[in-house]
């Protein structure tokens, strides 16, 4: 759920993202006059492409796990695209981007109570019934796949999982540690003492600079906290809406001009590896950096109201998927292509749409029944003054 002070209540299960249009005065810096408000139903289309990008890599773009669910390699099931799919991890990052445009908007007026209940309530509902489920499905005897250990598997319903040193439910649970701790930094530093231009900026060059000497030196705490791998796709996220609030605004595209040039950095060192004969497949450098490039663009132009013409309601549906998509897409998956393809023989390609179908419709079936009942009633409680 994503929303801004003085809009619209959003609605439950939903993706409440709203633009800033331009206005006919001369804006000042901190508070641009705000006219009127309309959804930016694009970044929620963007979010489910990432998505996408990331089941296809789970599906098709590695070994491991996955290959006890197709019997052998995909490398051998997608001889063409699986050089492709591994590209789709980098899902990830365009993530943090979004989630950094996002969470800016979200907080930005905010109390840091509201604050919190609303990405409590967010994030916890559906994750909590994720975890469930694929310990549950896991547990069964026709899957080939082991259920964590009782004890790891209630940890995991903390998401406190990942820094405690338990086995995780759910793979992709690494990102929402990630961004939990992006959620601390950006509420101590900005919503606490009330957001406004002058102290996001502050924010942003400041994180920049001690992601770097934290890099420079390799101290694991500092590593936790200040995340220098991520960081810059954050803060590039949260420059561009700061574009979104003034296009003109020189201090917000030079600090989404240096995130962009040390994201790219960051990704080519954590993706690219050697190319090797015997490797599933190998990222190139340029591959890495046009697909960070396209996610920083992708935003910019959204950021921009390039597409705000862009305002099917099917890409507010799509929004409102993508998070419990996120969550069963890569185990639940597994098992889909397993008994799709080894057990009823389904061919390759049409077992791998099916599997990305079927987890649509089941974040359908979460965002329905789970995340529209408990979401407002959880963030109502946590709202509700002492």
């Amino acid at each position: 759920m994503i929303e801004t002070p003085n809009a619209a209540p959003e609605k439950p299960g939903g993706t409440a993202i709203r633009t800033v249009l331009p206005d006919t005065g001369a804006p000042s810096p901190d508070k641009p006059t705000v006219p009127r408000r309309t959804r930016l139903r694009a970044l929620d289309g963007l979010r489910l492409l990432a998505a996408l990008m990331v089941a296809a890599y789970h599906y098709g773009g590695r070994g491991g796990d996955v290959t006890t669910a197709w019997g052998t390699s995909p490398e051998f099931q997608f001889p063409t695209l699986h050089s492709l799919f591994a590209y789709g991890c980098m899902g990830v990052q365009v993530f943090f981007v979004i989630s950094g445009f996002v969470i800016c908007m979200s907080g930005w007026g905010r109390s840091l109570r509201s604050f919190f209940a609303s990405r409590a309530s967010r994030l916890l509902p559906a994750y909590w019934v994720a975890v469930i489920l694929v310990t549950a499905v896991f547990a069964l005897p026709a899957v080939a796949y082991e259920a964590v250990s009782p004890s790891d598997g209630l940890l995991n319903l903390t998401l406190l999982q990942e820094p405690l040193g338990a086995d995780r439910v759910l793979g992709v649970d690494w990102t929402l540690w990630v961004e939990i701790r992006f959620y601390a930094l950006f509420a101590l530093c900005v919503v606490l003492p009330g957001a406004s231009r002058q102290r996001v900026i502050l924010f942003c060059a400041c994180w920049t600079l001690a992601a770097a000497i934290a890099q420079a030196a390799d101290q694991p705490l500092l590593d936790l906290v200040l995340m220098p791998a991520y960081a810059p796709f954050f803060i590039g996220g949260i420059g561009l809406y700061l574009v979104h609030r003034d296009r003109r605004d020189v201090y917000a595209w030079g600090i989404v001009a240096v995130s962009w040039l040390i994201g790219q950095h960051a990704a080519v060192q954590d993706l690219w590896r050697p190319p090797t004969p015997d490797a599933f497949a190998n990222r190139t450098s340029f591959g890495i950096i046009l697909v960070v490039t396209l996610g920083f663009a992708l935003v910019a132009v959204i950021a921009l109201g390039w597409l705000s013409r862009a305002d099917w309601r099917w890409l507010t549906v799509a929004g409102a998927l993508t998070y419990p998509f996120y969550l069963v897409h890569e185990h639940l998956g597994w098992v889909a292509i397993e008994t799709l393809h080894q057990d009823l023989g389904v061919p390759s390609y049409a077992t791998f749409l099916l599997s990305i179908a079927g987890m649509l419709v089941l974040a359908w079936l979460l965002n329905r029944y789970v995340e529209n009942t408990l979401t407002p009633r959880l963030r109502a409680a946590l709202s509700r003054p002492r």
